[in-house]
């Protein structure tokens, strides 16, 4: 008794202290199974606080008021369809009563701790200090069960429990019992009926409603594996416990409910040391790919600590299972084993249906965003980053669309320096038919460049903005066709590969028409003759061009094959230098007079600092010397050369002043109609745009020894005309060349007749280079030569004639009075009319000034002033106009 007494207490106070409701449900679904009939359990409590459990199936019988009354006895056998092998589970109605009714179809007990009290009273015995065996003695009672049930359980409540709350309590735990116990159909708390709805999908998968609750049940033979289902949708659930079938303590993180048959110890909270769970997690995998496929991986147990050492062993187990059998949803549509499939990281859905063919067993894109990432590594998924793709992605050979779609897919997921560094080795295909590694290498060009060569031009099919962010550089035509490569390419073609020369004059042409001006290499270019021979462009002119009427008889230049021009026009033919006008030589650092220009090292020699850039007319030499003012016309028309007319100094201006002829004469020796700098000296140049010619005229200064030269021969050219301005202002320019040192006088021959400031042309033996102010009064004009007072000596010095200084002496006669410049009203006046300083220093002022000259000039002159050798100044009293100043 004392045994009884405490095995009694110890099932109350521990193992089935909160399994009330559960115990007794767990009694009626075996009742149900056995009776082969729906389970229906009702709980109400009566208007005495009575709480009455009432069930549908099997009636109670002998038997089973034996396991009642033998706490370790169990009226089930290992062949009855049921929960548990102890059937000690009804003992948890004494954690809220002391008078337990049973009543049933064929009889029932009751059992009451007062009735029991007394028994032992009448006996003689004590009660056990661990209280009185309530399940140890039973009365038998006839009244049957509520209608409609098979059995009924009246529990008397003891007063210190709350007959309300305990109800309430109830219908907390129905959901979870109907879901654990299948056997159960329904369950009524207190008038409200939950009823639980089974729906078969398949042979293992099953909808389970309860009310406005779902859930998806998949069944194997060692468990039953549940997810809600929310709005159509299988969702994980975040935390549970082991059902076995009922609610354990074992905790577990599983994403999914578990309904397992695994044996437990006898107040069924825990599993039993020692149990294996193989055969529970081996269903696990099935389960995830029965799911739909966008919720499979949220079905996959968050990597973590595990909750129980249970959950531990579950968590190992499936884990193991699902990296080893297919159900992961793969791009092809068909399931994949984890562990021997790949995800690309951050895929969209057009990457992944491009590399579906390169990448194996390749993961739908729905599963390739970071928030799978740590689920699917925990199954194995080999995740591929930028770096790895664009290493799996080597050795393709595939169409340029193909890459351009690759490219497209891939330039969401290039948002940083980092990402762009990962694809450093992406393969790129060219426009050549080749693939390489890596677009910092390649180049962008337009549809017209496809046929390029001489860079790794990527094929126009596979151009996608991804590249220039990955460092593809993106060329104009120009850029192109001015890429020291195809300088190479041209260098070293062989002229003999009509193959070759066929493939590479395509290339150039079809971009010359867009490029704008070429670099003069370019005429290197072999291209067809009229005749079928290969000549360089720049050595065949357009058909019909007007440049070959101007050239000499023996040119060396050839006539286009027309076809070519039908084929690529001219604007793209005259680009690469063939000529429709003369043509042009451009180099943009030029070292030397190394151009193959005629008479070039004259001209390099001429430069005072080697050009920055070179731009020339080249073969200017070719054109017949009948045909200049033509050739020029042709020069003004094109925008090329015009712009090679526009620097004086220039190879082009240069060699027209020196080469050139027009009637008979170089342009040098004429002036622009708008310059009246030489009017009457040089003749204007007789040309409709003469004043467009200005750079290849005479300049309006004497710029070197040529134009001395030319200067000093229209001077001494009796039929010329021009004003005493214009000779004087002829012999300043030149002399200030020679002061400047423009001009060596030695590269000068001495002219042997001047020109006068009277206008007449003389022996240089008679003329004077006025070199002192007060000597231009007495020396003749006929025999003058004027430039200004500064560059006189060296006016004299080219002209080789004698200063005025030096040819004429002369004496001051008669005395003055002797004064200062600041004392003399009149100069002040006239320094101020002026508008120049006041000079210092004394002067002696005559009222009639003569000198006595001899040598060149001889006799008395009265003059207006004078300066003596010892630098006195000698002037007269009249102030009318200013003197010595």
């Amino acid at each position: 008794m004392r045994e009884d007494s405490a095995s009694e207490s110890d099932l109350v106070r521990g193992g089935y202290r909160d399994r009330l409701l559960t115990e007794l449900a767990q009694n009626a679904a075996d009742a149900a199974a056995r009776a082969g009939v729906p389970g229906r359990l009702a709980v109400w409590t009566d208007g005495d606080g009575t709480v009455h459990v009432a069930n549908t199936g099997a009636a109670l019988d002998v038997s089973g008021v034996q396991a009642l009354t033998a706490l370790r006895a169990s009226a089930k056998t290992a062949g009855d369809v049921g929960v548990g092998q102890f059937g000690v589970g009804f003992t948890a109605v004494r954690s809220v009563s002391d008078e337990v009714e049973v009543r049933s179809r064929q009889g029932g007990v009751v059992f009451s701790a007062r009735r029991t009290l007394d028994a032992l009273g009448r006996r003689g015995m004590s009660v056990p200090e661990s209280g009185v065996p309530v399940l140890r003695l039973a009365w038998p009672v006839e009244v049957p069960p509520a209608a409609g049930f098979d059995t009924e359980i009246l529990l008397t409540l003891r007063p210190e429990v709350d007959a309300e709350s305990f109800a309430s309590g109830f219908a907390d735990e129905a959901v979870d019992l109907l879901l654990e116990l299948e056997a159960l159909d329904s369950i009524e708390i207190d008038g409200v009926v939950m009823t639980c709805i089974r729906t078969e999908l398949d042979d293992t998968s099953t909808e389970v409603a309860i009310g406005a609750r779902t859930w998806r049940q998949f069944t194997t033979p060692a468990a039953r594996w549940l997810a809600p289902v929310v709005d159509g949708i299988p969702v994980p659930v975040h935390a549970d416990v082991l059902r076995a079938p009922t609610r354990s303590d074992e905790l577990l993180s599983l994403p999914a409910l578990v309904i397992a048959d695994v044996p437990m110890q006898p107040d069924r909270r825990r599993v039993l040391p020692g149990v294996s769970l193989n055969e529970v997690a081996h269903g696990y995998a099935d389960f995830v790919a029965s799911l739909p496929a966008a919720s499979r991986v949220s079905f996959v147990p968050e990597v973590g600590f595990a909750r129980s050492e249970v959950d531990g062993m579950l968590r190992d187990l499936i884990f193991g299972r699902l990296s080893c059998e297919p159900w992961l949803p793969g791009a092809r549509g068909r399931d994949l084993v984890p562990e021997r499939s790949n995800v690309v990281a951050d895929a969209g859905e057009e990457l992944v249906s491009v590399v579906v063919d390169v990448v194996p067993d390749l993961v739908t894109a729905a599963l390739s965003g970071a928030r799978h990432a740590s689920a699917l590594a925990a199954v194995g998924v080999h995740r591929i980053g930028l770096a790895g793709l664009a290493e799996l992605l080597g050795g393709q050979h595939r169409e340029p669309r193909w890459w351009q779609r690759l490219f497209d897919a891939l330039a969401p997921l290039v948002v940083d320096g980092t990402a762009a560094e990962e694809l450093a080795a992406l393969p790129v295909p060219l426009a050549d038919g080749r693939t390489v590694t890596g677009p910092r290498t390649t180049v962008i060009g337009s549809d017209a460049s496809a046929t390029v060569t001489w860079v790794r031009l990527v094929h126009p099919d596979a151009v996608s903005p991804l590249l220039t962010r990955l460092g593809a550089r993106e060329a104009t035509a120009f850029e192109l066709l001015t890429d020291p490569a195809l300088e190479a390419a041209l260098d070293d073609l062989d002229w003999d590969d009509r193959d070759s020369v066929e493939t590479l004059v395509h290339a150039v042409l079809a971009l010359a028409g867009e490029a704008g001006e070429l670099p003069g290499w370019l005429g290197g270019l072999p291209l067809q003759d009229e005749h079928g021979e290969l000549r360089s462009a720049d050595e065949l002119l357009l058909p019909g061009a007007p440049l070959a009427d101007l050239l000499v008889r023996d040119s060396p230049f050839g006539v286009l094959a027309p076809a070519l021009v039908d084929r690529f026009g001219e604007r793209a033919l005259r680009a690469v230098g063939v000529g429709w006008g003369l043509s042009v030589v451009r180099d943009e650092l030029p070292t030397g007079p190394d151009h193959d220009l005629d008479d070039e090292p004259a001209w390099w020699s001429s430069l005072s600092v080697e050009p920055d850039a070179l731009v020339a007319v080249r073969d200017l030499d070719l054109v017949a010397s009948d045909a200049w003012s033509e050739a020029l016309t042709v020069l003004l028309d094109d925008p090329s050369t015009r712009a090679a007319l526009t620097d004086r100094n220039g190879y082009t201006a240069w060699w027209l002043r020196r080469h050139a002829r027009l009637h008979d004469r170089r342009p040098i020796e004429f002036r622009a109609p708008s310059d009246d700098t030489f009017a009457g000296l040089l003749d204007p140049l007789d040309h409709p745009r003469a004043d467009e010619l200005a750079t290849v005229l005479s300049a309006s200064e004497c710029e070197d020894v040529d134009c001395a030269r030319v200067l000093l021969r229209a001077l001494a050219d009796p039929e010329r005309s021009p004003t005493p301005a214009v000779i004087a202002r002829t012999h300043t320019l030149v002399a200030t060349a020679v002061a400047e040192g423009r001009i060596e006088v030695s590269d000068i021959d001495p002219p042997d007749r001047v020109r006068t400031l009277g206008g007449i042309v003389v022996d240089a033996s008679r003329a004077l280079v006025i070199d002192k102010p007060w000597l231009a009064s007495v020396v003749p004009p006929d025999v003058a030569v004027l430039s200004d007072m500064v560059t006189a000596l060296a006016l004299a010095d080219v002209l080789d004639i004698r200063p005025a200084s030096e040819g004429i002496g002369a004496e001051v006669l008669g005395v003055g009075r002797v004064s200062s410049w600041d004392r003399e009203p009149g100069a002040v006046l006239a320094c101020a009319v002026m508008g120049v300083p006041l000079p210092r220093g004394g002067l002696v002022i005559h009222r009639e000034l003569v000198v006595r000259l001899t040598g060149a000039v001889s006799g008395e002159h009265s003059v207006p002033w004078w300066v003596t050798e010892d630098g006195t100044v000698h002037c007269t009293e009249r102030w009318e106009r200013p003197r010595g100043v």
